[in-house]
């Protein structure tokens, strides 16, 4: 039994800041990878951030310098930090957990992010 609950979206003006949390039910290091994603209506769901159970991350580019994906291990819980957020940035972001050798993945139920004036 694997959960993912996101939390942290909202409504924010441009330039502003969120923080997203995932809390995931049992330790987020049996997981090959975290990540979070994105999608907009009418788009296909895209990689925002990924951290391996290793500590490595990487970013879409579009989002490099402005957000940082972390992890709390004792709290079961990965984070993204979203600064400088554009109007582009607003999607419903869901976080993905990954085991990579049956490559088999969850994901929370989204949490809504909305950019705007």
């Amino acid at each position: 039994q694997v959960q993912l609950v996101e939390s942290g979206g909202g409504l924010v003006q441009p330039g502003g800041s969120l923080r997203l949390s995932c809390v995931v039910s049992g330790s987020i290091l049996r997981f090959n990878a975290m990540g979070w994603y994105r999608q907009t209506p009418g788009k296909e769901r895209e990689l925002v951030a990924r951290i391996r159970s290793g500590g490595t991350t990487t970013y879409a580019d579009s989002v490099k310098c402005r957000f940082t994906i972390s992890r709390d291990n004792a709290k079961n819980t990965v984070y993204l930090q979203m600064n400088s957020l554009k109007p582009e940035d607003a999607a419903v972001y869901y976080c993905n957990a990954r085991f990579d050798v049956t490559s088999v993945e969850f994901w929370g139920q989204g949490t809504q992010v909305t950019v705007s004036s």
